[in-house]
């Protein structure tokens, strides 16, 4: 079976496909992503094909701003997200994508929910889709925006348009486990639950070591380097007031400027999830799907500091299943965060309830066995 992946040119779109890709690839199918080209030294070293198409994130977002007169780094409102994912990249990559699957021939199409050139593809060449819905919960708001900003697209090929239960294909891959869902949130699509993963390193690479332990508990701090997030330096300075050791994404970040302890803190500029996650006790990020999921799999306890309403639901949720705490935007002082990591070290029950999300997540199919299911229902 030739399967093809599609994907928005952001890791964080990226990296939940990538388990599946692997299962596929180690069970004997052919694996291609079809991308900008700018997510080349993510894609080729794990050895799939990469077939470009589409533009940049950074010429993509001058687009939408172009269009929308909005800044959408600033005010990502979901008429404007959804101009980013449903309507510009649709725009300037679906022809380039459209030429490179047809020379490929897939057997199926895959895509990740906030992709709408996958499902057009498949359309088009008249072959499977499916659609792995990547983040804790799907916002009805968010899909029914896109979905709306897609259908002229799609209309004037002659094809048919996603409805408001966008997205949209045969089969709703869902990474989200149950105690994260939103009621009312998925499209009425054949589900296949799979288990999510923390990111693991390139196969066969595994990275710089993992820092010694010093008995002392362990804080990850892992911001987004895409939307806004806290100031990283104010953070660590906070958190480094308590008796724990700190590790920290920095991403593209400078550092020189955190006025920290020399050793206080380990800055790390990319390391696998999986990698960071060994030992950690709990994790500080924004509510991402990747920082969400990842910790969620281990059991680690999350205090959660949104940047955008999406993120802001995905952290209630996380605070209801009890396993963190989520700050609402206007009460993320560096203080604030470093006390609700004070509190989830000081009572037991969120480590517990993280511990039931890990339970609960471990029972989810592997990737191994939905990449099955999907072989059999296509061939």
């Amino acid at each position: 079976m030739r399967v093809l992946m599609f994907n928005n040119p952001l890791t964080g779109h990226f990296l939940p496909l990538l388990p599946l890709a692997r299962a596929l690839r180690a069970q004997g199918h052919t694996v291609a992503f079809v991308t900008a080209a700018s997510m080349a030294g993510s894609i080729e070293p794990e050895g799939f094909v990469h077939i470009p198409a589409g533009p940049t994130v950074e010429a993509t977002i001058a687009e939408v701003n172009r269009r929308t007169g909005s800044d959408i780094m600033a005010k990502p409102s979901p008429a404007v997200v959804a101009e980013f994912f449903a309507g510009v990249r649709v725009d300037l990559a679906a022809d380039e994508a459209l030429a490179g699957a047809r020379a490929w021939e897939p057997d199926l199409v895959m895509s990740e929910h906030c992709d709408f050139v996958g499902p057009l593809v498949a359309a088009v060449l008249k072959v499977p889709s499916a659609v792995m819905a990547i983040d804790p919960a799907l916002e009805p708001e968010a899909l029914v925006a896109m979905a709306r900003v897609a259908r002229p697209r799609y209309l004037e090929r002659g094809l048919e348009a996603p409805g408001d239960a966008a997205p949209f294909g045969r089969w709703l891959v869902d990474l989200c486990p149950p105690s994260l869902q939103r009621g009312g949130a998925l499209p009425a699509l054949e589900r296949l639950p799979l288990r999510p993963e923390p990111h693991q390193g390139t196969e066969g690479h595994s990275g710089a070591d993992p820092v010694a332990a010093t008995g002392r508990p362990r804080v990850l701090v892992s911001f987004s380097t895409v939307l806004a997030s806290p100031a990283l330096g104010p953070v660590l300075r906070s958190l480094s007031a308590l008796d724990v050791d700190l590790v920290a994404t920095t991403g593209s970040r400078p550092t020189d400027g955190f006025g920290l302890e020399p050793g206080r803190v380990e800055l790390v500029s990319f390391r696998p999830a999986a990698q960071l996650l060994d030992g950690v006790s709990v994790v500080v990020h924004h509510g991402g799907s990747g920082n969400t999921f990842g910790a969620a799999a281990r059991g680690v306890p999350a205090v959660v500091v949104p940047g955008m309403a999406g993120q802001q639901r995905q952290a209630d949720r996380l605070q209801a299943a009890g396993a963190g705490i989520a700050l609402p935007v206007g009460k993320q002082s560096p203080e604030s965060v470093a006390a609700a990591v004070a509190r989830l070290l000081a009572e037991p029950s969120y480590t517990e309830a993280a511990h039931r999300l890990r339970d609960e997540i471990a029972a989810m199919p592997s990737a191994s066995e939905v990449a099955e299911r999907l072989a059999a229902a296509v061939s």
